[in-house]
């Protein structure tokens, strides 16, 4: 509860943040007297609105969205010895990072792969899928399940929603200026938006959300170095290493979007719109800590 109340009070205080730069900027003015008559603090309101409520929405139904995409198969009591180590290896590390106990879950996927996720790191949930838990052997795993404690531990699923939320606000704010901008100053409309006004707005919201996906993926790259850390504090680092190396040597899975930057691996678009750095760069940067 608390980390929910700090979450909507720094959206509050970014809000305002923004106004109080735009003031001191003397951006109304500049737009009122090339005779765009915008009303910033009203836009910047609504920009929040639609920036964080998707956000926000997908971090509170993470969880149940989690189960149904990926089909995990909440492990309520242990059918085996395996699960029933599984579930003990999440207990313990879950008590040495300070939270509270996650469900664990397996989900079917050839490739090895996890994830964490939950609004609140007090009620997360943590899956690994069944390629993972036939190609690696069990110190493998605890290292896996180490790098998702530490997601969870670390606030990472509120963190990233906050960031998301600021870009979108962001996104959604500057491509509405300039779209009005357009509208008035070029197409002199006078009243009302004309054509140019949705047009050059839906370009430049495309294009400033690449933008701000950039910016995203490279907070989800820093988090995986933390996280990686995490996971060698819980599991050993020898044991982190050889799990990255296990990773290297298979075929990765593909997440759901959601899901994407909270896995152990990631595939797909590389470089700026990656959510997980190389294999090579996380194995170096764990070394490097020895």
């Amino acid at each position: 509860m608390l980390r929910l109340l700090l979450f909507f009070g720094t959206n509050i205080a970014v809000l305002v943040l923004i106004s109080v730069v735009f003031q001191l900027l003397g951006l109304q003015g500049l737009l009122q007297a090339n005779g765009v008559d915008l009303d910033l603090g009203a836009l910047l309101v609504y920009s929040a609105v639609i920036g964080f409520s998707g956000s926000i929405i997908s971090l509170l139904l993470s969880k149940w969205m989690a189960k149904r995409s990926m089909g995990v198969q909440v492990i309520a009591q242990p059918r085996s010895e395996f699960e029933r180590w599984l579930v003990q290896t999440v207990a313990r590390q879950a008590e040495k990072a300070g939270i509270g106990m996650p469900e664990v879950g397996v989900f079917e996927q050839s490739a090895p792969n996890a994830f964490a996720t939950g609004w609140n790191k007090n009620a997360a949930l943590v899956a690994v899928s069944s390629g993972l838990v036939q190609q690696m052997n069990r110190e493998e795993i605890e290292a896996v399940l180490g790098h998702e404690i530490s997601h969870v531990a670390n606030g990472d699923m509120v963190t990233l929603t906050l960031i998301q939320g600021v870009v979108n606000t962001f996104v959604v704010f500057l491509s509405r200026i300039i779209g009005h901008v357009v509208d008035r100053v070029v197409f002199k409309v006078e009243r009302g938006h004309g054509p140019a006004f949705f047009i050059v707005s839906i370009v430049a919201q495309i294009v400033l959300g690449i933008l701000a996906q950039m910016i995203v993926m490279w907070f989800s790259r820093w988090r995986e170095y933390r996280a990686d850390a995490g996971g060698a504090a819980l599991a050993g680092r020898p044991r982190m290493v050889a799990a990255l190396r296990r990773l290297q040597q298979s075929q990765p899975g593909q997440l759901p979007g959601e899901l994407a930057a909270f896995g152990i691996n990631s595939a797909g678009i590389k470089e700026l719109f990656s959510s997980h750095p190389p294999l090579e760069a996380r194995i170096r940067a764990l070394e490097q800590r020895g």
